[in-house]
């Protein structure tokens, strides 16, 4: 015989007891690694480690209950805990990025719209922000804002790197936006990474990918015009010896920007 109606109530009613008790549970134990990284001067924030624990959840998740459910969850039990109770902001450089930045981010944290790049930019590098949502690459940028990026000194602690793309597990057919902080971009296992390119002579756009792919890169895609280039690439990429020396003295300046994790398609 089928459950009554009634009984069903009460078995949903205690799992939602349950599934409670374990979100409060989880969000203490987030909360005492928070307070001890603060105490200890580590790094809070691990969008890698993020990204490997939505992996992991899309990756056994089954039923009836949507995938994206699963990723707004995650994320707001993230942000409303060792986000918020750690001082935590973001600035967005424009309002039409507003929605995906409160996707990954969720409700509780501190959102401002800044009225362009640079402020956004001056926002984490000077005044304490922790994150700032930013455009993303374009082809045949005049002025991009990305070139900030290129020559930091790797011991000034106002250092910034791109760390997360968005909108987090879901294609973007027109509005695709980036994610920057002082954190460092660490690899989750599955990446895409920005390598940072200042050429002293224009070269054509196959040119520079041929290179790059001489140099044994997988090239998404290339950014940016004239002398300043942004290169999309797959994999965490660590050296760059070989693309350096492929475009020898034309070389002004190589490096890694950041990145961002690979997280599963949602839609």
């Amino acid at each position: 015989m089928s459950k009554k109606l009634s009984d069903i109530r009460q078995e949903i009613d205690l799992i939602d007891n349950q599934v409670h008790d374990l979100f409060m549970r989880r969000a203490a134990l987030v909360s005492s690694v928070a307070a001890a990284k603060k105490k200890a001067g580590l790094q809070i924030v691990h969008p890698a480690r993020e990204a490997k624990l939505m992996r992991r959840l899309l990756f056994r998740h089954e039923g009836v209950l949507p995938r994206s459910t699963i990723v707004r969850i995650w994320r707001e039990l993230i942000s409303s805990v060792s986000l918020l109770q750690t001082g935590l902001s973001v600035v967005v450089s424009s309002a039409s990025y507003w929605d995906m930045a409160k996707d990954y981010f969720g409700s509780q944290i501190p959102m401002n719209n800044v009225s362009n790049t640079q402020n956004a930019l001056t926002e984490v590098r000077e005044n304490g922000v922790y994150f700032a949502v930013m455009p993303y690459p374009e082809l045949d940028e005049k002025s991009p804002w990305w070139v900030n990026l290129f020559n930091q000194n790797e011991d000034d602690n106002n250092n910034i790197s791109v760390v997360c793309a968005l909108p987090y597990g879901r294609s973007a057919k027109d509005n695709k936006a980036l994610v920057i902080s002082k954190i460092d971009f660490m690899p989750s296992g599955d990446d895409n990474s920005f390598i940072g390119l200042e050429l002293a002579s224009e070269f054509s756009r196959d040119l520079i990918i041929s290179h790059a792919k001489n140099a044994g890169l997988s090239v998404i895609n290339l950014y940016g015009s004239e002398h300043n280039y942004l290169l999309e690439v797959k994999g965490f990429i660590e050296e760059l010896a070989g693309l350096k020396t492929s475009f020898g003295s034309e070389c002004r300046y190589c490096g890694m920007i950041g990145g961002y994790p690979i997280i599963p398609n949602i839609d």
